[in-house]
């Protein structure tokens, strides 16, 4: 199994930053796709960005395009979400997710609370 844990939430006024980090541990040969997902209240969970093995290759929600950066560093078994410019709208709890080369997101953390403020 795959353990993940987020840390790095908060509270921050509107276009404040914040970075999100997602310790993974155990079975962590299996972490080939680590993504970023986002709940608010009300709302189903959304995409929010994703990144392969090596880091070549990244993609992001329409929202966040511009904004946010999401980042590994395999030697640390971490993924990063570097939010700049930060919205009200960005408000949410902001999960980690990993998943194998062919499969879906089958891992999750706990989630971390990100509120922006105006």
């Amino acid at each position: 199994q795959v353990q993940l844990v987020e840390s790095g939430g908060g509270l921050v006024q509107a276009g404040g930053s914040l970075r999100l980090s997602c310790a993974a541990s155990g079975r962590t040969f299996r972490t080939y796709k680590m993504g970023w997902f986002r709940q608010a209240p009300g709302k189903e969970r959304e995409f929010v960005a994703h990144i392969i093995w090596s880091g070549g290759t990244t993609t992001y929600a329409d929202s966040v395009k511009g904004r946010f950066t999401i980042s590994r560093d395999n030697a640390k078994n971490t993924a990063y979400l570097q939010m700049n410019d930060l919205k009200p709208e960005d408000t949410a709890v902001y999960y980690c997710a990993t998943a194998e080369w062919i499969g879906v997101y089958n891992y999750w953390g706990q989630g971390t609370q990100v509120t922006v403020s105006s």
